[in-house]
């Protein structure tokens, strides 16, 4: 297997486990609504997740926990790269910006610091950043 393979490899797994923990989030009130179900359709397409991956994720018997980071850092990196998926079409919409609410805060952080964080990285998303400069301004 090439590096390139397992590059690949890893950023599908990454990909897969952040539909997952969106999955999950969408299911957590029951039954997945029609809009819900765009909206992860639209997921789906965006981390190249495969209909037999969609369908395993949501299957009932199968949950996929949001297993939140020890550390804030880590659980800055998740939500950058939801942040990153999201903003793949220049844009965040209601359902979006709803669901990286739930995320944030099944992320572990507390309200008030997920309404900052996630006022300020759509602020900056809004333009296009690396990790490195997301971190920074975040934490300053």
């Amino acid at each position: 297997m090439s590096f390139v393979d397992l590059y690949s490899s890893g950023e599908h797994s990454r990909n897969l486990a952040h539909f997952a923990a969106i999955a999950t989030l969408a299911t957590v009130d029951g039954e997945v609504n029609p809009k819900e179900k765009e909206l992860l359709d639209r997921f789906a397409r965006k981390l190249d997740i495969t209909d037999k991956e969609y369908s395993e994720v949501m299957d009932q018997k199968n949950k996929y926990p949001i297993d939140p980071p020890n550390n804030s850092e880590k659980r800055l990196e998740r939500l950058f790269d939801l942040f990153k998926i999201i903003f793949a079409d220049h844009e965040i919409d209601n359902e979006e910006m709803f669901l990286i609410k739930k995320y944030a805060l099944g992320l572990g952080f507390s309200s008030d610091q997920a309404k900052q964080v996630i006022e300020r990285s759509v602020k900056i998303f809004s333009g296009g950043i690396d990790f490195e400069d997301y971190l920074y301004l975040l934490k300053h």
